[in-house]
């Protein structure tokens, strides 16, 4: 299986030459830091920020910049600073390529799921809404199964949704899947992870075809 380090170095295959890309919080915020050499990516913040770097090294922090995590983060050559009005009217706008976001549930339609655990407080359902309802691309990275064992890849969301239909794709820690109209679509599974071992940890509709081939990180 991958840790989230690895999840994100997954992730940042899928980042085309000229992309504009907002990195939800958690696992997709390390994907910052994994970047390839040569590829003219530019990373958007919703809080104002266009031009986000890989995270800072222990010691060189600068409280002043964060991201929409409230992280702290660096800044590349040429970056912007703006206000939120700005950044959102930017993703609003369809401005974004691709957009990559945790959830805490996915389902075999494409509905994701990642703003509120009933009972649980939250301060916001911050721009996750906005997202998915403008983003040309929407990418999940998350674990495949809850601390309990449970499948978060589900025939239908049980939490409240964030959007609905919108999921392109989901990378976890076993797998890289597809949304089609038929379900969850197996492309690739993590190194020395197995195609049954996956099977029993998806609940939504599972489609196999042919060789599964191991995950290239």
């Amino acid at each position: 299986m991958l840790n989230k380090n690895q999840i994100a170095q997954r992730l940042a295959k899928e980042l085309k030459d000229g992309y504009y890309v907002n990195l939800g919080i958690g696992i997709p915020t390390l994907v910052a830091n994994y970047i390839p050499e040569g590829l003219n990516v530019v990373l958007q913040s919703e809080n104002g920020l266009l031009g986000m770097g890989p995270f800072p090294f222990e010691g060189e922090e600068d409280p002043d910049l964060i991201n929409a995590g409230k992280q702290t983060i660096t800044t590349i050559p040429g970056s912007a600073f703006f206000d939120s009005a700005m950044s959102f009217g930017m993703i609003r706008a369809g401005k974004v390529d691709l957009t990559i976001l945790g959830a805490m549930e996915v389902s075999e339609k494409g509905d994701i799921a990642n703003w509120k655990i009933p009972g649980k407080m939250v301060k916001g359902m911050g721009g996750a809404m906005d997202l998915v309802a403008s983003a040309k691309n929407i990418i999940v990275a998350m674990m495949h199964t809850n601390p309990k064992g449970e499948s978060k890849l589900l025939p239908t969301c049980i939490l409240p949704l964030t959007g609905v239909g919108c999921v392109r794709k989901v990378v976890t820690e076993l797998a890289v899947l597809d949304i089609t109209e038929d379900g969850f679509k197996l492309l690739e599974r993590a190194p020395g992870v197995t195609v049954e071992e996956i099977i029993a940890k998806t609940a939504g509709k599972l489609i196999v075809e042919g060789e599964i081939p191991e995950m290239l990180i």
